[in-house]
């Protein structure tokens, strides 16, 4: 039988509007989001989706992994067999440094397809389920905090109790104010946590995060820039709060340097930093050992992304922070799907169908697509 081989990728550059600003420590989100879309046609008719969701704070920008997509990567991709994923994943390596988002999503893309041909959903390829749903964690992220706290008003009744305030954007004491509000009125009820994404100097860092402590935080993310990986070590000796490592932890190399120098007690695991679902899974092996567990984060991805993380999540034990997928549900006006990925009590619910277990709507594409390049 004639193995299948990629016959036919086509990109979409989609601009789609969201429905509330987002204040987020290292750069601000308005108006709309941009992420790359990725159509891979097998040889045999079957087709897989991919999602590319760079942020140009971040890791760079989504015309940049369009290009590399269009420009370097699609000649390596075309004839190549779907199921020889881990070796085209090596060669695009080699092929192009750096273009983590580009890269995954491509392999996501692959997956799907193999998971379609063979019946098997994409957590069944990685290993096998063990967990059905993912606790989800919203984002406190509004420059409009009274329109945060009236939002978990009618989402912590639904269920949803895990909440992630972002800091360091506003003045300290405001920040301070906020989490005052938010266990004012809820209490225990609600599970927070804060998030700094890299907004303090490490000068007078450790009196802000022990203000913040009182407030009995879950944990802390990225209070410090990713470079000075030191003072992450000694806030997280310091602190009775555990601290999670985002930006200073994107591959297996910086893992390591983060259980190395003791610099977390838990770890953000991003498919759009990982660069492969394989990677994230190898990175989140190494934080096993250390004993750190994992939260399933994001960057601005939709359904697609989000279904990918959704399937990661459900076969990596070690991810078990719960995730912050709520994007295409309370973010995006509109999403790329058929049917979005259902959100049950305050879960993400694993899609169960072969491959992503979604399904794309080529309306929605075409309509929010701004760039399109296909061969």
């Amino acid at each position: 039988m004639t193995e299948a081989t990629i016959e036919r990728i086509r990109l979409f550059l989609i601009e789609s509007p969201i429905k509330m600003a987002r204040l987020q420590g290292v750069g601000n989100v308005k108006g709309t989001v941009k992420r790359v879309l990725i159509e891979l046609t097998a040889s045999d008719g079957v087709i897989g989706w991919g999602e590319a969701a760079p942020w140009e704070v971040f890791t760079g920008t989504p015309e940049a992994a369009f290009s590399a997509l269009d420009i370097y990567l699609r000649p390596i991709v075309l004839g190549k067999p779907v199921r020889r994923i881990r070796a085209l994943m090596a060669e695009l390596d080699r092929t192009l440094v750096g273009h983590a988002e580009a890269k995954v999503g491509i392999e996501m893309a692959l997956l799907d397809i193999v998971g379609k041909s063979s019946g098997l959903s994409v957590a069944d390829l990685l290993g096998g389920r063990v967990r059905d749903t993912i606790p989800l964690s919203f984002s406190i992220a509004d420059p409009d905090f009274a329109a945060d706290l009236e939002r978990m008003r009618k989402m912590v009744p639904d269920g949803n109790v895990i909440y992630k305030v972002k800091t360091g954007v506003k003045p300290h004491r405001e920040d301070l104010d906020h989490l005052e509000a938010i266990r004012k009125e809820f209490g225990d009820k609600v599970d927070l946590r804060v998030d700094y994404n890299q907004a303090l100097a490490p000068f007078g860092a450790i009196k802000i995060l022990r203000d913040v402590e009182e407030f009995a935080p879950t944990f802390i993310e990225q209070p410090v820039p990713r470079k000075y990986l030191d003072v992450m070590a000694q806030l997280t000796a310091a602190l009775e709060t555990p601290v999670l490592a985002d930006e200073s932890c994107f591959d297996r190399r910086d893992m390591m340097e983060v259980v190395r120098r003791e610099a977390a007690d838990a770890v953000s695991i991003k498919l759009m930093k990982a660069g492969g679902l394989f990677e994230a899974q190898a990175i989140m092996a190494i934080a096993d050992i250390a004993g750190l567990p994992g939260y399933g984060g994001t960057l601005w991805e939709g359904g697609i992304g989000l279904a990918a993380g959704t399937q990661l999540i459900a076969a990596t034990p070690g991810i078990s922070l719960g995730c912050e997928f709520y994007m295409p549900h309370h973010v995006l006006t509109e999403d790329v799907l058929e049917e979005r990925v259902a959100n049950r009590a305050g879960h993400v619910v694993v899609p169960d169908g072969p491959g992503l277990g979604i399904r794309v709507s080529e309306a929605s594409v075409r309509a929010n697509a701004r760039v399109l390049a296909e061969a």
